[in-house]
């Protein structure tokens, strides 16, 4: 193990302890609390595969435009921001800073096995993982040699970002309704058929719009990422036209589709007048209080690229969960509409294609959140490769979890995560 996994600079420069002790802690978990008794976050060099995922070469960065490579994944989701272009999201110039509280035990069951957390991170390829309730850190744990100062890329959590941003602009009245169709405010679509689609039916992934996203390289996920991560200057609204067979109603039909996200970010601009960056800097990050500097990566004319890629730390990304958990609000002040993210986060009556187990055989759809069954209103922000943020508003429990998975999709990988998430919640929802 390496002695910088082992103590961050702020513990070590108090850890006098001999290197016999030393070499007893169980290597893969490190510096869980420091010398004087205080919880903090737990390091590791090394986590399941870590061979395959570069550990010999300290997990290198991939290269922009590069296919992606399994030995550098883990490196290249922790500096995403850094290989594409990206706008700066300054952290606050107030930080507000979590509490911390001992680790609690917290024990799931997945098939036949009763597991721990340390399990958890011994069975999935998890860089970060960390859980709070409300104000109180209870987990912080890191893989891979990552640590609290690497910024992970959001994938399509970042998609959820964006509906705030909308549900804002709506209450500013700089969006008059999100019944308008996006013509009203991207003229470069009028004449398509997503400028002549509703605001809400993107906001539900429901234009009935034929996009293919499957990750096999050549859907058109991929025509999308190909023409916006090339670095040409190229209009983005003319790059989102060229998807324009409408096979079925507006907001009749659920369907997963990326650049739906991407139009609202062009909504977004028309509408505020603001970089998406900037605007969530000044309505959300610098608010909730972050503690370091996130950013966008964006396209060759530099708009925002809004269906994915917003890099932040993993305790600003439980900031932005905690906002979610107290529906908008922070510190009595509110942040996004109340009835905005109640909205987002409700199935309308009328809307019985977005219910949980009909929307997808599991997850139902809200305003670019995905929605989970049962009575209690529970949400969850995904991203491929397992990026995942779950909200529990009654609680105030939330869990942040980034990973580099082998595949951009994995046919029941959610299953363990979301066992250990029931887990916190009946042991911890107290």
């Amino acid at each position: 193990m390496k002695w910088g996994a082992l103590c961050r600079l702020r513990v070590c420069r108090q850890l006098f302890l001999p290197v016999i002790f030393v070499s007893a802690l169980w290597a893969p978990l490190a510096c869980a609390q420091d010398l004087r008794g205080e919880p903090g976050p737990v390091f590791s060099d090394s986590g399941p595969d870590a061979e395959l995922y570069g550990a010999a070469e300290g997990y290198p960065v991939g290269k922009r435009g590069a296919p992606p490579q399994l030995d550098r994944l883990v490196g290249s989701y922790s500096h995403f921001g850094e290989i594409y272009p990206s706008r700066r999201v300054g952290r606050a110039t107030a930080p507000w800073q979590f509490k911390r509280a001992p680790e609690p035990q917290v024990t799931y069951s997945f098939g036949t096995e009763k597991l721990s957390i340390a399990d958890y991170l011994k069975r999935n390829p998890v860089t970060g993982l960390l859980i709070a309730r409300d104000d109180t850190i209870l987990y912080e744990r890191y893989q891979y040699a990552r640590t609290d100062h690497h910024r992970f890329v959001s994938q399509s959590m970042a998609k959820t970002l964006v509906a705030m941003l909308i549900g804002i602009a709506v209450s500013e009245g700089r969006i008059k309704s999100i019944d308008d169709l996006v013509s009203s405010y991207v003229g470069g679509l009028a004449g398509t058929e997503y400028g002549n689609t509703s605001i809400r039916a993107l906001l539900n992934m429901s234009s009935g719009v034929e996009f293919s996203e499957v990750y096999d390289g050549n859907d058109d996920i991929a025509r999308l990422g190909r023409a916006l991560f090339s670095g040409e200057p190229k209009d983005p609204a003319a790059v989102v036209a060229q998807f324009n067979t409408r096979t079925a109603p507006p907001g009749s039909r659920f369907h997963y589709a990326s650049v739906e996200t991407e139009i609202l970010g062009l909504v977004l601009r028309a509408a505020t007048g603001t970089a998406v960056a900037d605007y969530l800097h000044d309505r959300i990050w610098d608010p909730i209080g972050t503690e370091a500097d996130a950013s966008w990566v964006i396209d060759g004319s530099g708009q925002e690229i809004a269906f994915c890629c917003f890099n932040a730390i993993l305790r600003d990304y439980a900031r932005l969960a905690r906002l979610l958990a107290h529906d908008g609000a922070w510190e009595g002040r509110q942040l996004v509409p109340r009835q905005w993210l109640l909205d987002a986060t409700t199935v309308r009556p009328a809307d019985g294609h977005l219910v949980p187990r009909v929307a997808t055989p599991y997850f139902g759809y809200g305003y670019q959140v995905w929605l989970l069954p049962g009575e209690q209103r529970r949400f969850a922000l995904l991203g491929i490769r397992g990026q995942v943020i779950l909200v529990d508003p009654a609680s105030k429990l939330v869990m942040v979890h980034t990973a580099v998975r082998q595949k951009p999709f994995e046919s029941g990988a959610l299953r363990e995560p979301l066992a250990l998430w029931f887990a916190v919640l009946q042991q911890l929802g107290q």
